[in-house]
């Protein structure tokens, strides 16, 4: 985990991940989103995207994995987030997403970030967060 005396505007984190059929179903499973366009192959090749495509919140959940495990990691706190769904995700993509400080706010213990998922060279979603990083815990020696 970072001290937020630590962080510093242009830092940036990646994850990335390979969209799988068990990660839409276990999505769909735990958010209750059954839209047939991710769970129906009939349904999805009828409609504009042609085939399955993947939650959009699926692939901007790895903006929170990112967030508490490496920039600023543990303990900080989603504050909000801003997101537009570009492009379609389908089942077998590999998905990066990248956060990347463009702002701090010392006093307040905020930090600002933009959020974008790639497939390839094409961003699939864009967006911006805001993240509170609370200050650390005193260790009283005994």
């Amino acid at each position: 985990m970072y001290a937020i005396e630590e962080l510093k505007i242009g830092m940036s984190a990646s994850y990335s991940q390979t969209i799988t059929d068990a990660d839409v179903k276990g999505f769909a499973g735990l958010s209750g989103d059954r839209n047939p366009v991710h769970m129906d192959e009939e349904y999805a090749s009828a409609s504009r995207f042609k085939k399955r495509i993947a939650h959009g919140l699926f692939s901007a959940s790895f903006f929170s994995a990112l967030f508490g495990t490496k920039l600023p990691g543990e303990g900080c706190v989603y504050v909000s987030q801003n997101l537009k769904f570009r492009k379609p995700v389908y089942i077998g993509d590999t998905v990066v997403a990248t956060i990347e400080i463009i702002d701090i706010d010392l006093k307040k213990r905020r930090i600002y970030f933009s959020t974008y998922c790639k497939i390839g060279n094409a961003k699939v979603i864009t967006g911006d967060a805001e993240i509170y990083l609370p200050p650390p815990t005193e260790v009283v020696d005994l």
